[in-house]
């Protein structure tokens, strides 16, 4: 065996040989064509699609545990997926106008409403579902309250109950 033919059998174990008409993307372009796609999709709008991507498999997931097969379970997550990603791409786009406490409320009545009648799939009586609906929205409304609280300095709209250190430096000096 021929030096060449023994370093072409060598380097062909696990890569793909580009003399053979095969192309890969070198490693160095795929973070760049990241980067450039998370630069052209905000976040306002991938996030909350993610969420309803997800939130329509778990769908169908629950549809298909609680009794409903094929396509019809499909069809619940498909139609799960587009209202909870329609809505959710209305909150995220209208949350910089927003209070925090509105926003966080907006953002606890989409959840609470969603987990709500995504429970009511698997079976359970209304009342069940509105409970856990409401029990879930609530818990989402105080995370999402703590979230943005904790986090002012980069709310869009600024602080709007600055903390007493900040407001000595917003107020004018008393003159006496």
């Amino acid at each position: 065996m021929d030096q060449h033919a023994h370093h072409r059998a060598a380097r062909s174990h696990g890569s793909v040989e580009t003399e053979h008409g095969a192309t890969r993307a070198r490693p160095a372009e795929q973070p760049a064509r990241l980067a450039a796609l998370a630069d052209r999709v905000p976040a306002t709008v991938s996030l909350p699609i993610i969420a309803a991507l997800a939130f329509g498999c778990f769908t169908i997931f629950r549809a298909h545990s609680g009794g409903i097969k094929g396509g019809q379970a499909v069809l619940y997550g498909l139609a799960a997926a587009v209202v909870t990603g329609a809505l959710g791409l209305v909150v995220a786009h209208f949350q910089s106008s927003m209070l925090t406490e509105t926003r966080a409320l907006a953002y606890g009545a989409l959840f609470g409403c969603a987990v709500g009648w995504n429970y009511s799939l698997g079976g359970e009586s209304v009342l069940s579902s509105v409970g856990f609906g409401l029990g879930l929205g609530a818990v989402m409304f105080v995370t999402a309250l703590y979230i943005f609280r904790g986090h002012r300095v980069r709310e869009p709209h600024g602080e709007h109950r600055p903390h007493k250190e900040h407001r000595s430096r917003h107020l004018p000096a008393p003159t006496h």
